[in-house]
Order: C-alpha cells, then structure tokens, then sequence
C-alpha cells in the first residue's frame, strides 16, 4: 500500500493499555498529515477496524488478551504498514527488524518514535521496499523455535473465529486456503497446508497426503481403499485419502 503525497495517512493504534495508547496519540498529534481513524482496545477490535477502515498504517502491540499481535497480523493481511509495539525485546523482535517497517520498545521515546514513524512514511511512499513474506509467514518467522500453536484465528469478513487446536479434526488443502474441520463445521483460512503443518505439534498433528493434515487423536484405524492405496477413517467417520509417504508414518505412529 502506498500514500500519494500530500494526503493524510490513515492510522489505527492498537493496545490494551490506555496509557500507551494515549501515549502514541500525543506523539502523533505533532504530524498533521496523520489521521487516528480508531484505536483499538484488543486484537478482535484491531481486526474490525482494519477491515473496515482501511488503514495505511497500524501501530500494533504484541501483548494483548484474546487475540495477540502475531494473530492479528495474520488476520490482516499485506494491505496496511505496520509498527510494532512491545514491553519485550525477544527473539521476535529480530524478525520484525528484517520484514516489518519497524518495532518500538516500551517505554517509547520521542526520537525512537520519530524514527520509526518516518521508516513508516518511506514504506508508504513506497522507498522503502515491502516485506517479502506474507504476513502469515512473518508471524511464524516472529516465533519462537519449537513454539507450536494452541489455537488458530480465522477472519470471516470483519468477524474472527478462534479453533482451538485441540478441536482440530484436519486440515485440507485448498489452493491458497486451509479448510479447518472442526466440530463440524470448516473455516477457510488464506494459509499453505505446508505454514500450517509447521506451526502444529508433530506428535499431535500428521500430514497423511500432501492436501490433508489429521489430528491423530481423531484415527480410529486406517482401511484399504482400492489398489495400495488407504483412507484413514475418524471417529466421526469422515475418511481422508492417505498416500503411500502418510501411510508409513501413519502406521509407525500407531504402532508404538
């Protein structure tokens, strides 16, 4: 996304704390080429307000209930430029140093902010070149090693859906998307089969087919279907083709 010159930049400051967002607000009241189009309390308010407003420019922190910033990251999309903010200097911050526009530490000083705000600018008049990853995989870049996800948000319009890993019967392949079987009911998110199959436990989670990844806990048992070929059936009877790779694995899982 790029700003022509001379028009305002739209701006959304998310935080929970309202110190911190009051913080920013004066900080960005000195530049009146932004325009604070709303602030946002919590990821499922940031992901809504994205959506709606449009924004060319978040600041986003990482630290939040419900949703935190690597979700609503993912959530987002490519469309705004984004600062990070955190009270943290983790591993995290590495990543966002190499793919984001830039991050702020908590507390924020004035030529910090200034600094970060103009790489912002840069990025939207397009001098400073975009992130070469998806958003989706700068979050898992932003995660720690061996680090696996416990849920997985889902956007629908400006609604957010949350899966608990947990009630995770598959995952299916689906060009660009993944649709999440869950409870009975599947949500399509804009995800590669291979991004998610590295965020999920290897002990809980098994790619049987290049298209399908089960929860193994959800295998009842593993049929014949056809010549050397199975389906792996669930406990709620839903069979998945299995291709001879996902079979061995399959089979030396159940084994043990």
């Amino acid at each position: 996304m790029t700003v022509a010159q001379g028009h305002s930049i739209r701006t959304i400051i998310v935080d929970d704390e309202d110190l911190a967002r009051q913080v920013l607000r004066e900080f960005l009241s000195a530049h009146s080429e932004i325009e604070i189009v709303a602030e946002c309390a919590n990821g499922f308010e940031a992901v809504k307000s994205v959506a709606e407003r449009k924004p060319d420019l978040v600041f986003l922190d990482i630290q939040m209930p419900k949703l935190d910033g690597f979700e609503v990251l993912e959530l987002i999309g490519p469309g705004p430029a984004v600062i990070f903010v955190t009270a943290y200097d983790t591993f995290a911050i590495r990543a966002f140093e190499v793919h984001a526009v830039d991050y702020l530490l908590k507390p924020i000083g004035p030529p910090r902010f200034e600094a970060a705000l103009e790489r912002a600018k840069e990025r939207l008049s397009g001098k400073l070149p975009s992130p070469a990853l998806p958003a989706i995989e700068l979050a898992a870049a932003a995660r720690p090693p061996q680090q696996y996800v416990d849920r997985i948000p889902v956007r629908d319009g400006a609604s957010v859906f949350i899966i608990p890993v947990a009630k995770l019967d598959y995952a299916e392949a689906q060009d660009d998307y993944v649709a999440l079987a869950s409870q009975g009911k599947k949500h399509l998110k804009q995800q590669t089969i291979s991004s998610l199959e590295a965020s999920l436990d290897p002990s809980r989670f098994l790619r049987i087919h290049r298209s399908y990844i089960v929860n193994l806990e959800r295998v009842s048992k593993i049929e014949p279907y056809g010549k050397d070929s199975h389906v792996a059936v669930l406990s709620t009877g839903t069979q998945l083709p299995v291709s001879r790779a996902g079979h061995a694995r399959l089979r030396a899982f159940l084994d043990r």
